[in-house]
């Protein structure tokens, strides 16, 4: 069987291939060998795939594909990938298709008062947002806010879904320029659409700079900052008063008016050996803490003896890093020179990165990991962009540049969106993405 290009330029010479693909029906096509003209890249392939769909299904309504041959990516023409690794034309091709990463739908944005300076999509029955306002925000959508979490007399610099599990209540953190980090519960069931103004239940007080980045312990426990005060601090997330956790309730006057009862929490322990600011905190495993600082390291830390057990420098100062990829080992980090890099602690010599993504023109921002994937892994940026990465092609997947500025921080939400949020004032939902 041959198929031809609808334009009248047919002189590339043809290739047999065969599509194969792990997708259950209706996408699966007749895994015939056919032969295509070999200077298709990856948008002719995917028209072709779509024709033979719709061959076997008359309604089918084209979507786009992505393309592998020998599990990496296409990103050339099949041509030009053949002749870089080496693999022979003369036998027939097998080539996989993937339903592309990209998003088929953007939500309405839903506007702060204020830059968008944090926003954590953990949990799937809402996204939280931290605000220059002062104020967090939880959103059951786009344009919904349910909450309004008010008491920071400062910009808020990140957040953390402490627990939203079960029914009822869920507890989240918000960190601040205001040097504290606050504790917050509320009924994640609530589906007013005025949102309900709260107070916290709890204040942790203890560094001597602003708070940037706060990161809660999986099993829900405990929390951890980072802070311009180059020290990570830990603290527990309950009301206990063991183990150097000295609660107290006290009363404080603001603007002449008496606040509402509030216990306070101390850290305890704290986290010394970064040199300037600790821009991001991330706890992905029971006695580990990674930190990303503008000293330009990664650090991994031991949580119960409190020391640092290896540093990454990239001689660059960076501003986020995350956890995951295969065996959740990889580390993520970005900052001021628009490169994501991506290192393997198993592997000697680890300060050189395995992969090196360099697509962004300015700052980056934020950078999350896929979970239950190997591959995947997204990045914003200050050039107003928010990427999508496969660690099988050195390109971005996708592009979303629906922010009007600087993007200032950016996650997953529900497995199949991304959130983001920038110095636009506006959440932005991108959705219907699918990741295999």
């Amino acid at each position: 069987m041959e198929i031809d290009r609808e334009t009248n330029e047919d002189n590339s010479r043809r290739i047999q291939v065969r599509f194969v693909t792990k997708l259950k029906a209706p996408y699966k096509v007749p895994t015939t060998a056919i032969a295509i003209p070999s200077d298709l890249s990856r948008l002719g392939l995917s028209s072709i795939v779509n024709k033979l769909l719709q061959a076997v299904d008359s309604e089918w309504k084209t979507e786009p594909f992505d393309f592998l041959i020998d599990g990496e990516l296409v990103r050339m023409s099949l041509e030009q990938f053949l002749l870089v690794k080496g693999i022979s034309a003369e036998k027939i091709l097998e080539i996989e298709y993937i339903r592309a990463v990209a998003p088929r739908k953007e939500e309405e944005p839903s506007p702060h008062d204020d830059w968008v300076s944090a926003v954590d999509g953990s949990s799937p029955r809402f996204i939280l947002t931290g605000c220059y306002d002062g104020l967090g925000r939880v959103w059951k959508g786009a344009g919904w806010c349910t909450h309004v979490l008010e008491g920071h007399s400062d910009a808020i610099s990140s957040v953390s879904i402490i627990n939203s599990e079960g029914a009822g209540s869920a507890t989240v953190a918000t960190a601040s320029k205001d040097r504290t980090v606050r504790l917050w519960k509320f009924d994640a069931e609530d589906s007013s659409d005025r949102p309900s103004r709260i107070r916290a239940f709890k204040i942790l007080r203890g560094h001597n700079a602003p708070v940037h980045s706060v990161a809660a312990r999986t099993s829900g426990d405990m929390l951890c900052s980072g802070s311009w005060d180059c020290t990570i601090n830990l603290w527990r997330t309950n009301d206990s008063d063991t183990d150097g956790d000295v609660v107290s309730i006290k009363k404080r006057k603001v603007k002449n008016k008496a606040e509402e009862s509030l216990s306070e929490g101390e850290a305890v322990s704290t986290l010394v050996g970064h040199t300037q600011c600790v821009s991001c905190v991330v706890w992905p495993q029971h006695e580990t803490i990674y930190s990303a600082s503008w000293d330009h390291s990664a650090r991994r830390w031991d949580v119960e003896t409190g020391k640092d057990l290896s540093d990454i420098f990239c001689g660059k100062v960076l501003n986020c890093i995350d956890i995951g990829g295969e065996g959740s080992a990889l580390i993520a980090a970005g900052g001021s020179d628009q490169i994501l890099r991506i290192w393997d602690p198993r592997k000697p010599g680890t300060s050189a990165p395995v992969f090196q993504f360099s697509s962004h023109s300015s700052w980056i921002s934020a950078c999350k990991w896929f979970n239950g994937s190997s591959f995947h892994l997204l990045s914003s940026s200050y050039d107003g962009k928010v990427m999508l990465w496969d660690l099988r092609t050195p390109w971005p997947l996708a592009i979303m540049d629906t922010h009007k500025d600087k993007v200032l921080c950016a996650d997953w939400w529900k497995g199949d969106s991304v959130v983001s949020g920038g110095v636009d004032a506006k959440l932005r939902i991108s959705s219907n993405i699918s990741i295999q």
